[in-house]
């Protein structure tokens, strides 16, 4: 039998995740904040399923993209940040996969540009500036193979 309380957190759940992509997680947490019992969240996190109000494999991609472009994080960052969100390894694939890798690689060259042009008003030796760039790119979660092989092509 379907309490009032269990109506109404049918109705904002669904509310909330048709707003945004979620994973199951943030949508398990929200439902725990509306003071529901274990079994009324699973049983509302399989209605979501069902219904496709959430799914894990979107919202894997459509995370990974939004950081990529608009974050201008790198893959390691992305999948550290959604091995947080308990995604499972099949969808983070899936979601690393839709990141074009020409469009990854003029990223990093964007970014190495932009960081050491700033650098350099203030770092005038050549090795400083590129490895200040490198560590720079490397944190937004490149890897450091890529971004060195760029900083070659690079003429800083």
């Amino acid at each position: 039998m379907e309490t009032e309380k269990y109506k109404k957190s049918k109705l904002k759940i669904a509310s909330y995740c048709a707003y945004q992509e979620r994973c199951q997680q943030e949508v398990r947490n929200k439902l725990y904040s509306y003071e529901l019992y274990r079994d009324e969240v699973e049983e509302l996190i399989a209605w979501l399923i069902e219904e496709n109000y959430i799914n894990e494999e979107r919202f894997a991609i459509a995370f990974a993209g939004g950081k990529f472009r608009i974050k201008k994080w790198g893959k390691f960052k992305i999948t550290q940040a959604l091995k947080q969100k308990a995604i499972s390894e099949y969808c983070l694939k899936k979601a690393m996969q839709e990141i074009d890798m020409d469009d990854y690689l003029a990223t990093i060259k964007e970014l190495a540009i932009k960081k050491s042009s700033e650098y350099a008003l203030r770092i005038s030796n050549e090795y400083q500036l590129k490895d200040k760039t490198a560590k720079y790119i490397i944190s937004k979660g490149f890897e450091p193979a890529l971004v060195w092989e760029t900083l070659k092509e690079l003429v800083l």
